[in-house]
């Protein structure tokens, strides 16, 4: 071999070590953020004097779930189908317009997202009108969060 064809063939190992290592550093970053949740909380009493009210959870993503205090989620969009449990003298719907509803929450890393039921007092609501209330974040806050490995 001569100098140029060996300097050519040491250059093109140096590059393809490069390129593995960039590849195995780029699939260590991707399985980190795999590991990465937040966490959705139902279980804090809002404070009604802002017209907030709890809700219970009955489906996750639309998979039924038994309703809990908190869900830890993967980093990602996830949609919470929710019941009202608005206990308010002013309300004076039938039981009929209280149906569920979605929210849908953009989860980060380590962050935890208190949902509640937000009714409205602009208008009087009676009758099967089910705009009286819309389920939001009332809260949002820094909590570390780990996912359970799966055993």
């Amino acid at each position: 071999m001569n100098d140029i064809t060996l300097a050519n063939t040491c250059s093109a190992k140096i590059l393809l070590s490069f390129i593995a290592m960039i590849s195995l550093l780029s699939g260590c970053a991707s399985s980190d953020n795999a590991n990465k949740c937040g966490t959705v909380s139902a279980y804090i009493k809002p404070d009604t004097g802002q017209y907030l009210y709890r809700t219970l959870v009955t489906h996750l993503d639309g998979i039924p779930v038994i309703s809990r205090p908190n869900y830890v989620l993967p980093v990602g969009v996830h949609e919470f189908t929710v019941v009202e449990l608005i206990n308010s003298p002013e309300l004076k719907v039938s039981l009929a317009a209280r149906g569920t509803k979605i929210l849908t929450v953009n989860v980060e890393a380590d962050q935890r997202y208190h949902i509640a039921a937000q009714m409205f007092t602009d208008k009087i609501y009676v009758g099967r009108n089910s705009d009286f209330w819309q389920p939001v974040v009332f809260q949002q806050e820094s909590h570390q969060c780990e996912i359970d490995p799966i055993p």
